[in-house]
């Protein structure tokens, strides 16, 4: 979609711009289908596929980043820590593969599989496969892994594989926009949705709405992408640099590089981009500061003045607690 057009609709979703009506027949339209194509599901009109482990859905109900996939991460560490052998399926938004579904590695090509999903091998170090049909997915993966327990990073819409524990994200910041469905506002599914899913993480702000579990999202420490070294945030304070962000929310990451005193330079560009070389080259050669999603699509033509920040989330003992429960309650004998 052209980045003007993405633009326009994110100022009317997030910043209360006001929308014609005209759009307000297409919501209700949309949501009727989504209900519609739900109530098909849980009725059996459609299939819906059971897999001989348990599946874990880490999802959002509304278009762009909300920060699943540093929950993912974490989720991962957490399972092994207790035991657990964790695989995880993914889409591989933005993937130009030639089959489907494909396993992933650290060394996989992001611009074949995803950016997120070359990003969750590099940290998960567990069996990954995506693909656009997430049960074919799953089968891949269990046939060929020894996995005792499946996550599927984002997949809350794709009702076709079975769930045993569904946990929603909310970016604590933006929250559900102006409360509409597509295409007035941002949702993907009615804002009720969200009291049907077994755990609801916010990311960000420490305002929480009843049951509601805290997530922050942090990073302290830079890495060369040429070099390999590390520095410090605090240690770029007060030097002039670019930063990079093509996420779904980068407004969330420009604002961690100030608050952590550095004078950036924004460039914002579309979710999933596909980095070019020229993409990272600027006038001053000054320090460019990117996500760790976006380094993985720059890594073969950055130099030393780029860098990229790792995240790290952090959640709190109840979200661990409940995990387990939920995994022992529903967990399949």
């Amino acid at each position: 979609m052209n980045p003007k057009l993405v633009k326009w609709f994110e100022d009317a979703w997030y910043k209360e711009m006001y929308i014609s009506a005209w759009f307000m027949p297409l919501s209700m339209l949309y949501v009727d289908a989504v209900r519609l194509r739900r109530f098909a599901y849980r009725v059996g009109i459609k299939k819906r596929t059971r897999l001989p482990v348990p599946v874990i859905i880490v999802g959002n109900i509304t278009v762009g980043g909300t920060g699943k996939t540093p929950l993912v991460i974490w989720m991962v560490e957490f399972l092994k820590q207790n035991g657990f052998k964790p695989g995880v399926i993914s889409r591989g938004y933005a993937g130009k593969a030639n089959t489907s579904p494909q396993s992933v590695t650290a060394d996989s090509d992001p611009l074949q599989v995803g950016d997120e999903a070359v990003l969750l091998a590099k940290r998960c170090a567990c069996p990954i496969v995506v693909g656009a049909d997430r049960v074919a997915a799953a089968r891949q993966l269990l046939s060929s892994n020894a996995c005792d327990v499946l996550i599927s990073d984002d997949g809350l819409q794709h009702y076709a594989l079975e769930r045993d524990i569904e946990i929603v994200v909310i970016d604590g910041q933006r929250r559900f926009g102006n409360g509409y469905c597509l295409p007035v506002g941002p949702l993907r599914e009615p804002q009720e949705r969200v009291k049907q899913v077994d755990l609801v993480v916010v990311n960000g702000p420490d305002e929480l709405l009843e049951g509601e579990l805290p997530m922050h999202c942090k990073g302290q420490q830079l890495i060369n992408m040429k070099t390999g070294e590390r520095k410090l945030l605090v240690e770029f304070k007060g030097i002039p640099c670019h930063a990079i962000a093509a996420i779904g929310n980068p407004v969330r990451f420009f604002a961690q590089l100030a608050t952590a005193g550095l004078d950036c330079q924004t460039h914002a560009l579309p979710d999933h981009h596909p980095f070019t070389a020229e993409d990272l080259q600027f006038k001053e050669p000054r320090p460019v500061i990117m996500t760790e999603k976006d380094a993985v699509k720059c890594a073969r033509f950055a130099t030393d003045l780029h860098w990229y920040l790792p995240i790290d989330a952090e959640l709190p003992e109840a979200f661990s607690q409940q995990l387990l429960k939920l995994l022992k309650d529903k967990a399949h004998g």
